[in-house]
């Protein structure tokens, strides 16, 4: 170890605690000029990151892709919103509520790189892509496009609007494994027909973590006259997303996944070129139809959950974009590469680094992924959750920043044990 980092590792330890704003910035000070592809090896730095977590003792939890855990420092900053709401009560609902969750909306376009009257706070990524499915003005005999691989709830509602509207669904299905870009576009581009009206993709695929062409997608459908939403779940707070450089039609996500936003908070941008034609599936006052908060009127709601917004935000950008993203692709890389060359172990996720980041889906070839999930919970203690649907099978393994390398051991050594 050279001088110089020994001396910031000793610097770091003076911040082993977190849990404030304040304390995190202090943390941040002391790497400011370390490169984030080095930094993401920095196991002082991560540790410290670790302390401002409150970890359950009980297992190891790789199950983050569901609902990331907030921070302590988010987690003190969302009570205080909870008490103050309280405290002002109906007050604070008939005056500042809109202007602030109008103002959430405005930090969420300037993360992802749109314009406010572009952005609305929704739910979940649900609501959001459900917004457009049932409110795209459909005909009968209009087709759509999507992959097996896309989450459950927007095939659902694919569905029922095939069942309401005489729509047709022309499904894909991607592979695990892609040798190209140009083998992902081609595989969409073929399902579309002159009937086609819109595509559906994952930016990261939620079972496998794959990483999508998303704008080379954008540009092959917008030739055909094809509209595309976008699935991005997984992607914001995770890798870098700029919705401009997708040029994307419709983006969703979930916000209390890798922003670790309070439950219940999504977002959904809509190009403003399509926002008069959506029509609102929740009632609401005469507005302008090209006003994007017509699309989601949906009443009284957990306010302080809005608020806290704001403060995941800043909380992710002090750890900082680039940082946080070299991290979870470095973690996913250590334990993968480790069983990737075991005989009975199979990697449901692709290998190079550009096509994944965090998230990865392992199997073992003589488990059902139920009873591997089953296993690694009661024997190792450590929680992950089983796929066994479209072409995937095995357990999704996502890691937070808050993940030490001696918790991917454990999982490294169990996978050894069982398919070694």
């Amino acid at each position: 170890m050279d001088k110089r980092t020994f001396l910031r590792k000793m610097g770091l330890a003076a911040f082993a605690t977190p849990a404030t704003m304040d304390a995190l910035a202090g943390l941040m000070h002391e790497v400011a000029d370390v490169p984030p592809v080095q930094l993401a090896g920095d196991e002082a730095f991560w540790a410290a990151i670790r302390k401002g977590y409150r970890l359950k003792p009980d297992y190891i939890n790789f199950e983050n892709g569901y609902y990331n855990i907030m921070p302590d420092a988010v987690m003190e900053k969302y009570l205080a919103h909870i008490r103050e709401v309280n405290y002002q009560g109906s007050y604070y609902m008939r005056t500042v509520q809109w202007e602030n969750k109008d103002r959430m909306a405005a930090m969420l376009a300037g993360l992802t790189g749109c314009d406010a009257d572009e952005m609305i706070v929704t739910r979940n990524t649900t609501e959001s892509l459900d917004l457009v499915i049932a409110g795209y003005p459909w005909q009968a005999g209009d087709e759509a496009v999507m992959a097996e691989q896309d989450y459950g709830a927007m095939l659902d509602m694919f569905r029922q609007v095939a069942e309401r509207h005489g729509i047709v669904n022309r499904m894909v299905s991607v592979p695990n494994h892609p040798a190209s870009d140009e083998e992902i576009v081609a595989l969409y581009e073929r399902a579309i027909t002159p009937k086609t009206k819109m595509l559906m993709v994952c930016h990261m695929i939620n079972i496998t973590g794959q990483i999508l062409p998303v704008r080379k997608i954008c540009d092959m459908a917008h030739r055909h006259g094809v509209q595309v939403l976008v699935d991005g779940a997984h992607a914001v707070a995770h890798i870098g997303v700029n919705l401009r450089e997708l040029d994307c039609d419709y983006y969703g996500a979930s916000l209390h996944k890798w922003l670790s936003v309070p439950l219940g908070a999504g977002m959904l941008y809509v190009n403003r070129k399509n926002t008069a034609t959506l029509w609102p599936i929740f009632g609401d006052g005469p507005r302008p139809k090209s006003d994007i908060h017509r699309l989601n009127h949906t009443g009284t709601h957990p306010v302080a959950t809005d608020l806290t917004i704001a403060d995941a935000i800043d909380y992710y950008r002090m750890i900082g974009a680039e940082r946080k993203e070299a991290r979870m692709r470095y973690l996913q890389q250590y334990w993968t590469s480790k069983v990737r060359v075991l005989t009975n172990v199979v990697v449901n996720t692709p290998e190079d680094p550009a096509r994944s980041c965090g998230i990865a889906n392992v199997g073992v070839r003589t488990m059902k992924p139920s009873d591997l999930a089953d296993t690694l919970l009661k024997k190792y203690r450590i929680y992950t959750v089983a796929i066994d649907y479209a072409n995937v099978r095995g357990c999704r393994i996502s890691p937070n920043v808050y993940t030490s390398l001696s918790d991917l051991d454990a999982l490294v050594g169990a996978l050894r044990e069982l398919g070694g």
